[in-house]
């Protein structure tokens, strides 16, 4: 089963993201998938588990032992830094989206899906020791600038040549301490980015 069939099949079980959104996600996990790039995937920022269940079901479908990995605080959104502020987002403060992670596991479960490796955690507080040795892709949704920010600088150095990190609300005029966060990120490096629905795609 191919990502457009699974989420045909499947239900999109929150309003976090929205199916075209979810497309681009699941094309690019799939192309990663179809060149054999080394490494596991991560979603740093899964929520109750509304893409991470796809990426599981994707990752079944390809028959692979690669594992799954999911980080959240669970206790909401952090606080805002200047970077972040915008007339329209008003709504995204602290302690906004908390989710549950006993929800996330039942959501596996109830989906037939084995429970992936879950860490609870602030991004500020993880290290290289809590992220796979190799990465092939990696999903990006802190929504704020110190968010994204840790999580690039976390992720990249394990990065797998051809794998994909996807940040979400990269166009998302609401967030935009999320493009400001990639844009610094990059500027000094040679890489490979597009922007499609609110998503930047930075190739490995």
């Amino acid at each position: 089963m191919n990502a457009s069939e699974l989420i045909r099949k499947y239900p999109i079980i929150s309003d976090q993201i929205r199916s075209d959104e979810l497309g681009v996600l699941l094309r690019e996990l799939e192309t990663v998938l179809k060149k054999s790039i080394e490494g596991d995937v991560v979603e740093l920022g899964c929520y109750e588990g509304t893409s991470a269940l796809f990426f599981q079901r994707l990752l079944n479908a390809f028959n692979l032992e690669k594992k799954l990995w999911l980080y959240d605080s669970f206790e909401g959104l952090p606080e805002k830094t200047h970077e972040d502020q915008a007339a329209s987002g008003k709504l995204f403060v602290g302690g906004a989206l908390k989710a549950s992670q006993a929800r996330l596991k039942r959501n596996f479960t109830k989906a037939g899906l084995k429970i992936p490796e879950i860490k609870k955690a602030w991004f500020w507080e993880l290290g290289s020791e809590d992220i796979p040795d190799k990465i092939c892709f990696a999903f990006l949704d802190g929504d704020f600038y110190e968010s994204i920010l840790d999580s690039l600088k976390l992720v990249w150095p394990k990065m797998s040549a051809g794998g994909v990190i996807i940040v979400d609300d990269y166009a998302n005029v609401k967030l935009p301490g999320a493009r400001r966060a990639v844009d610094e990120f990059i500027a000094d490096k040679e890489l490979t980015i597009k922007t499609e629905t609110s998503l930047a795609i930075i190739s490995a």
